[in-house]
């Protein structure tokens, strides 16, 4: 598929039956699932020919996030799939109250970073989001933290 191909495939909330799918897309992305099926209703899925090809999910905690599972499958890569579903799930984290999304990354500072997030010390993380499982188990510990402020004080 090529950069320009129009978007097949719709993008919408990930529903219980999506969660081998999801699990085997992240796993293929080398991505944690730790904490996965606990947050499940946080995330949006793109099916394509009714097979998930992307997900990205939002875990709240009060008035921070964590970005988490932003994963594409290789041929549907370079089409804007992630960005548009990140914007989704900041227009909800909006909407929520949350005032800043946090995420860990080993590969895609430089994408995220052109979507407004800046890096910053682990420490710095509110403590809410440090404490999940993303950030506990199931990250290493070269991945690179980031956070978008969305408003408000932070």
């Amino acid at each position: 598929m090529h950069s320009d191909d129009p978007v097949l495939g719709t993008i919408r909330a990930a529903q219980q039956q999506d969660l081998p799918a999801v699990e085997a897309l992240l796993k293929s992305c080398n991505l944690p699932t730790g904490g996965l099926a606990q947050h499940l209703p946080g995330y949006l899925v793109l099916e394509d020919a009714g097979q998930i090809v992307a997900s990205a999910g939002l875990e709240l905690h009060g008035t921070a996030a964590l970005l988490r599972s932003v994963a594409v499958q290789q041929n549907y890569r370079n089409r804007g799939l992630a960005r548009a579903m990140v914007n989704q799930l900041m227009t909800h984290a909006r909407s929520q109250g949350v005032r800043a999304v946090y995420l860990l990354t080993t590969t895609a500072q430089q994408y995220f970073w052109s979507m407004g997030f800046e890096t910053l010390p682990r420490e710095a993380v509110d403590p809410a989001v440090a404490t999940s499982a993303e950030f506990g188990d199931n990250c290493c510990a070269t991945a690179v933290a980031m956070r978008l402020a969305l408003g408000g004080r932070r």
